[in-house]
């Protein structure tokens, strides 16, 4: 006789533990720090169940009673993560320090795209878990209530201000794993990055100067070839993304 196929259910609505007997030594927010400890520190390929119980001082199959898939175990973490935007509690409780919203929905968003900036620069391994599907858990629907509530203001539908968050969170995920991986590249460098940048700038200043791409020269040319300001990119490409939404 066939097996019984799997069915499908959500991590939020499974019971901390499943596993009988006393009371153990941790919970499952324990394990899922744990978890993020180890992403943070060594980077999310180190993340195996069987570290992590050693970590947390328990048996591998133990954690199973409270994490039966490791995709779980990433859905945990990214919410975990998604806390330190530090949001109020639409369902009560004390002010949070991320505030309400000012009534300036772009300036809002603006800071909500710094925040998820400075989140994703410390847990870099985020960019490569997160995904539409972890958008169920405590964080996550407290970020999106937030976030909309930011967009009240906005004459718009609300699956276009749904389609606004979802190209914020995309524009800063892009932009941080550039500067991610620039940040990598520069660390594994012989000399130094602005040693790097100068021949760099005197490379294409050549290539420029022989005329066979004349409209980039041009474009560069009003400028100059200069090394822009990381933070100055990151408030014009996300302004740039929240203005397309309010133009006919």
């Amino acid at each position: 006789m066939a097996g019984r196929a799997a069915e499908p259910e959500v991590i939020w609505a499974r019971p901390e533990r499943t596993g009988r007997g006393p009371k153990p030594a941790y919970s499952r927010d324990d394990i899922v720090a744990a978890a993020v400890r180890i992403a943070d520190e060594d980077g999310i390929d180190a993340l195996s169940m069987r570290r992590l119980a050693a970590v947390v001082g328990c048996g591998t199959m133990s954690l199973y009673n409270y994490v039966p898939r490791k995709e779980d175990l990433y859905e945990l973490m990214v919410d975990a993560v998604s806390g330190e935007y530090d949001l109020p509690d639409p369902s009560g409780g004390p002010p949070a320090a991320g505030g309400t919203p000012s009534g300036d929905w772009r300036a809002d968003m603006l800071e909500m795209g710094r925040r998820a900036r400075a989140i994703l620069h410390r847990h870099p391994w985020v960019i490569r878990l997160m995904t539409t599907g972890y958008a169920f858990g405590p964080n996550a629907l407290r970020f999106l209530e937030h976030c909309l509530a930011c967009l009240d203001g906005l004459d718009l539908p609300g699956g276009t201000k749904l389609e606004l968050i979802a190209t914020v969170n995309g524009t800063v995920m892009t932009i941080v794993a550039n500067e991610l991986a620039l940040a990598e590249r520069a660390r594994g460098l012989p000399w130094s990055e602005e040693q790097e940048q100068a021949v760099r700038t005197a490379y294409l200043t050549r290539r420029l100067a022989g005329g066979a791409y004349p409209r980039l020269a041009a474009v560069l040319g009003e400028g100059g070839v200069e090394r822009l300001d990381p933070d100055e990119i990151f408030e014009r490409t996300l302004g740039r993304a929240l203005d397309s939404f309010v133009r006919g």
